[in-house]
């Protein structure tokens, strides 16, 4: 059995569909869903059973599911406004050490999300060797707790027998639920759909125009992919970057859209938020030597593949993953 946490979010929903494309439905789902509504993300799908996060940790913690093959933990507090940090270090640290002790003990496969975000203002560059994670400064409590994690597991030496991967921008089918937290294509698609219009920051940073701040932007179906690489390949272990390894520019991203619909670009440039400005990125671009040298060799979709998967076969469609 495989458990998926964070099961009914974004990318761990589309693991799930990913796997289930593979004829693999014997998976445990845990999650917490809350009021919001990512529980739509596992109607399509199919799976074993539905856990909540805490009751499975205690039952884990007793010893039970003696069957588990792969624990793939994506379930987190993901959002990188969040101010409580004692929320933040209970979801995304102490559970994830729990989780680790038991999977170690009993020998069962562990790879866990670790976040691009842990990388701060990227001028330390975007290396995902191990050693790299003590000298990090992320910019926000989100991306903290997760360098936290990272620098215990190196620390302790475990990073020779888990797997933390370091996702980058992803978007795709199944972010609907994500309020504010939702990728810029998704945004951008209801502006253009309800006005015609995307509005984007302008640039403080003179070495960028407007728009042309760039990100390293990945489909979900590829982070998928680059995700079960692992689960397929328990030799392989330490910290990947999971990303399309090609920065882009909010401008492609937004022209893509718009070619997806097949209107002409309308953009307006509006002023940042002064509480985001000291915590903005400008630039992030994954570096995949390493995954690459382990042997992944999948191609990856450009930026405007990508977004024409997602416009014309999910969003406009209303749809989500599933078979």
């Amino acid at each position: 059995m495989i458990v998926v946490t964070g099961g009914a979010g974004f990318i761990g929903s589309a693991i799930i569909w990913r796997l289930n494309t593979k004829g693999i439905n014997d998976i445990l789902v845990v999650d917490e869903l809350g009021s919001d509504e990512k529980w739509k993300n596992l109607v399509p799908l199919n799976f074993t059973d539905f856990i909540n996060k805490h009751n499975f940790i205690e039952q884990f913690d007793k010893g039970y599911y003696s069957d588990i093959d792969a624990v793939i933990h994506m379930g987190a507090n993901s959002s990188t406004t969040e101010k409580d940090a004692d929320l933040l270090l209970r979801n995304n640290f102490e559970y994830t050490k729990r989780l680790t002790d038991h999977c170690l003990f009993s020998n069962i496969r562990f790879i866990y999300a670790s976040s691009a975000a842990t990388y701060g203002d990227g001028l330390l560059g975007f290396d995902d060797d191990e050693q790299n994670c003590l000298k990090l400064r992320p910019l926000n409590m989100y991306g903290y707790s997760k360098s936290l994690f990272d620098i215990w597991a190196y620390k302790l030496g475990l990073l020779d027998k888990i797997v933390g991967l370091k996702y980058f921008n992803v978007y795709g089918p199944n972010e609907y639920h994500k309020g504010d937290m939702r990728s810029v294509v998704h945004k951008a698609f209801e502006q253009i759909r309800d006005s015609g219009k995307v509005k984007l920051f302008k640039s403080r940073n003179d070495d960028y125009k407007d728009g042309e701040q760039k990100r390293d932007f990945l489909y979900i179906k590829d982070a998928v992919d680059m995700t079960l690489f692992f689960l397929e390949h328990k030799e392989i272990n330490g910290i990947y970057n999971i990303g399309s390894g090609k920065a882009r520019t909010w401008n492609d991203l937004v022209a893509a859209i718009f070619n997806s619909f097949g209107k002409d670009v309308n953009i307006e440039y509006i002023d940042m938020p002064a509480h985001l400005a000291p915590k903005y990125q400008y630039f992030t671009e994954a570096k995949l030597d390493k995954i690459k040298k382990a042997g992944y060799s999948q191609s990856i979709s450009s930026l405007e593949e990508g977004v024409a998967d997602y416009v014309k076969n999910y969003l406009l469609k209303n749809d989500y993953l599933g078979l």
